[in-house]
């Protein structure tokens, strides 16, 4: 075993057993707010996989995920219905984000958890301090951001689109009756991230559509399968290993949907994957649909500029 593929197996373990110690205090101190799905997503992308767009500014791996967890968490204690609360958080998110003149799509999920799961203790709060914490100084410590540029000017255009996109979705749940399905927290990451991709194909979202839902059906069978919560998140961790090198992909949010069915309401959980499979279709189509415009629109430009 060479070097780097010695060092990656340590990066994983060191992911995996983070993730791991997550689910054990849960259990430890007999409160689920505790665990957090996305913090499995992101202990894999910046320890592992060393995603450049999430550490350009270290800090923020802290700061951002705290701050619009803080706004999720104070806007569910609020007396007001679940679509307005969830609208509500995706304003005020990208408002956070536009203040700090920063952008990390994790923080979306952090900020909407709370309002998916009913969060209500203040240990949500506590642990995301903690998580988020440990993670930022897991990049100083072994200088996983050595050499990145610390700058990551903001894509208004694309914070708008993400924001209209959901808007459409949540009126099309709500007239359906459905709003328990307006926001699934991986799934709103992923679609952030697509977005500012420069390159956005049919192919990615595809196989973007396919791993996220798998990856939700195993976290669900697991979870209504066996009791040990230990060995499901043991398990989830290998399989989604397994799932993501069978199609190729580096797609961080995959990490954190089956721990969903762990914090998210208990009737909801069986339907996991259908609501993970058509919340992506259509997300993923609109985006591809947009991509696609925005580079024809962009052809057009070069060509009227080449004459």
């Amino acid at each position: 075993m060479n070097t780097n593929s010695s060092n990656l197996v340590v990066a994983y373990m060191a992911a995996f057993i983070f993730i791991l110690l997550m689910v054990a205090a849960a259990i430890i101190f007999q409160d689920a707010e505790i665990i957090l799905p996305e913090i499995a997503a992101m202990a894999v992308a910046l320890w592992v996989w060393r995603e450049k767009g999430w550490m350009r500014q270290p800090e923020k791996i802290f700061i951002l995920p705290s701050l619009t967890a803080l706004v999720g968490f104070g806007i569910n204690l609020l007396e007001i219905t679940y679509i307005s609360k969830i609208i509500i958080v995706l304003v005020l998110m990208l408002v956070v984000m536009q203040l700090l003149q920063y952008s990390l799509a994790p923080a979306l999920a952090t900020g909407l958890l709370p309002i998916v799961t009913n969060a209500t203790h203040f240990s949500f709060l506590a642990a995301i301090f903690v998580t988020t914490f440990m993670l930022m100084l897991g990049v100083y410590l072994f200088k996983l951001n050595e050499g990145l540029s610390r700058e990551a000017p903001l894509k208004h255009k694309y914070m708008l689109i993400y924001l209209l996109l959901h808007l459409v979705w949540i009126g099309i749940v709500v007239l359906a009756g459905y709003p328990q399905m307006a926001i699934i927290p991986p799934v709103t990451v992923v679609v952030y991230e697509a977005l500012h991709m420069p390159m956005y194909m049919r192919k990615m979202a595809l196989k973007q559509i396919a791993v996220l839902t798998l990856s939700a059906v195993i976290g669900t069978v697991l979870f209504m399968a066996l009791d040990n919560w230990l060995l499901i998140v043991a398990l989830d961790m290998a399989l989604i290993y397994g799932l993501l090198h069978l199609f190729q992909a580096r797609i961080p949010a995959a990490y954190a949907f089956p721990l969903l069915p762990f914090v998210f309401p208990a009737q909801f959980v069986p339907q996991l994957p259908y609501a993970a499979a058509v919340v992506s279709m259509f997300f993923f189509s609109l985006v591809l649909a947009y991509k696609t415009y925005e580079k024809q629109q962009n052809m057009k430009l070069q060509q009227q500029a080449a004459e």
